[in-house]
């Protein structure tokens, strides 16, 4: 799995200040877009920008990625001949909807000269996504470029299929809920979709909270006000941590050496919560 990721933004690659701010932004993802909020005919200064923006030294600790247009469509072509030239930590493809897209895109890579070590993640934003997900991933995960994470994009997907996202998206759950078991099922990151009004901090604090629950590693965020509240909510609480080190420190005991399941303070814990506070732990940042 990529690193831990519980914020990433996007920063349209056709504005100068917003590529520039990025760099002092304390998100763990920078996602620089070509794709929806650069306009038809700027496309290509945007990619003239983002090479500039590219150049400047790294910021450690924070991945950088490119979302391309979608597969097929001219200009992603042009944009994957950027994404080679300025070699992100990841390419994000959208609308990731089948197998033969993702045959489309490596054969498409290995035309661009793609760097290897670019790793991808995939939008899932479409029926045809969801109802042929667990082909789409296998694909992913089989190509040169390795699939790495996977991005809900929910505003997309209720616009196709007429679902709402009202009361806290409860018509789209199980969708959703597909596509996170199938990023666990292969230890893919799996990121939940943006919320669209950055203005509205408690809807999106409720979105996010709701989020954790289900599952999902992180979110992905349009203004950097949101930045954060979600590093905050998507990492451990003080409660998390501490109930971890004390299940730690329990199995560390010598008297528990060998046992499987252990008294702690009157509940029952098993190895299995061992495991699981090591991977708490971890998402300290």
């Amino acid at each position: 799995m990529t690193k831990h990721c519980r914020s990433a933004l996007y920063v349209p690659a056709i504005n100068t200040r917003a590529l520039e701010k990025s760099r002092s932004i304390h998100s763990d993802a920078v996602v620089y877009d070509l794709e929806d909020s650069v306009a038809h005919g700027q496309k290509e200064l945007a990619r003239q920008q983002l090479l500039e923006a590219f150049s400047a030294p790294r910021i450690e600790d924070k991945l950088s990625l490119i979302r391309c247009n979608p597969i097929g469509s001219a200009e992603y072509l042009l944009d994957l001949e950027t994404v080679r030239d300025c070699n992100p930590d990841a390419l994000l493809l959208p609308k990731v909807s089948s197998v033969n897209e993702v045959d489309i895109f490596e054969k498409d890579a290995i035309v661009a000269a793609l760097p290897l070590g670019v790793n991808t993640w995939f939008m899932i934003e479409t029926a045809a996504g969801i109802a042929d997900l667990d082909g789409i991933v296998n694909a992913g995960l089989s190509t040169r470029w390795p699939l790495t994470g996977l991005v809900i994009g929910h505003n997309d997907l209720s616009l196709e299929t007429g679902v709402s996202l009202g009361n806290d998206r409860q018509y789209l759950i199980p969708w959703l809920m597909q596509v996170i078991l199938c990023a666990k099922k292969n230890n893919l990151l799996i990121l939940d979709s943006v919320w669209n009004d950055f203005k509205d901090e408690g809807g999106f604090e409720r979105e996010a909270e709701q989020g954790k629950l289900m599952g999902f590693n992180g979110k992905s965020l349009i203004h950097p006000v949101q930045v954060e509240a979600a590093n905050r909510l998507f990492a451990p609480s003080a409660a998390e941590i501490a109930e971890a080190q004390e299940i730690i420190a329990a199995f560390a005991d010598p008297a528990n050496e060998n046992s499987g399941v252990i008294n702690l303070n009157g509940r029952m814990v098993e190895r299995l919560h061992l495991q699981q506070a090591h991977r708490t732990l971890a998402k300290q940042k």
